[in-house]
């Protein structure tokens, strides 16, 4: 069925696209809901309950198909769908750790690699959610993280994310972070590697005050003293900017 076609049927939109559980949930009902549905490729009503049910609920969902099936929701989900609403529908049956490894994965396949797709979970997940991550991505394609990023990233990018991956919080004095990051950019050929170390371990209050003080010395925005350091597409202009908007 055409995506664009969907919008003229009458939904449920009670808690369409919440994080809200749904009040009158009923797993069993939905699994043999769903289960006629796939039989008669009706994306309208696998829309209607996928998308009214919470992450929690989804998952009860998907190990009740199981049970009464005896086959995973999702490979039901490839074989009655395609297209967009296939991607759609089999990321909403994802854990938000699957899904994670998912779109990292995304972001690395095909031509080219999607670097702002991998900053964008490297840079907001915990080094423990990161670890659970990590885990996950073997168990989905069998295949070690840190080696694939290694593999389809180069120079200091491969440097600042596999530093992103490991990263542990460590503790650091504003003063000394700030003139190590000022040294690094005052040098004849801006030296990115206490720019990685410092970015990747400190948390946003401690970069915050570090930002100030470097902001205050150069008289300038941190993210243009990199972009004068640095060439423009710099991933730690890249990461500085992010860590800018969380102030």
């Amino acid at each position: 069925m055409d995506i664009e076609y969907l919008p003229s049927y009458k939904m449920s939109w009670g808690t369409l696209g919440t994080i809200r559980p749904f009040p009158y949930f009923h797993a069993k009902r939905d699994a043999l809901d769903i289960q006629a549905a796939l039989e008669q490729k009706d994306a309208v009503t696998l829309i209607k309950i996928l998308t009214n049910r919470n992450n929690a609920q989804r998952q009860i969902i998907a190990q009740t198909f199981k049970t009464i099936t005896e086959k995973e929701l999702s490979s039901g989900l490839k074989k009655a769908l395609s297209g967009e609403l296939e991607n759609l529908l089999l990321a909403l049956v994802m854990t938000p750790l699957q899904f994670d490894a998912y779109r990292l994965r995304q972001s690395m396949e095909g031509i080219g690699t999607d670097e702002e797709g991998l900053l964008e979970i490297l840079c907001t997940r915990s080094p423990k959610v990161l670890a659970n991550i990590t885990s996950t991505y073997k168990e989905q394609y069998n295949k070690d993280l840190e080696t694939d990023l290694k593999g389809e990233t180069s120079g200091d990018f491969a440097k600042l994310v596999v530093a992103l991956l490991k990263k542990e919080k460590g503790g650091g004095v504003v003063q000394r972070d700030t003139e190590a990051l000022s040294e690094a950019i005052n040098q004849a050929k801006a030296d990115p590697g206490p720019w990685i170390t410092i970015l990747t371990t400190r948390d946003s209050e401690h970069l915050n005050q570090v930002f100030v003080n470097l902001e205050s010395e150069k008289h300038e925005p941190v993210d243009e003293a990199i972009e004068k350091a640095f060439s423009g597409d710099s991933p730690n202009l890249y990461l500085a900017q992010r860590l800018e908007t969380m102030k």
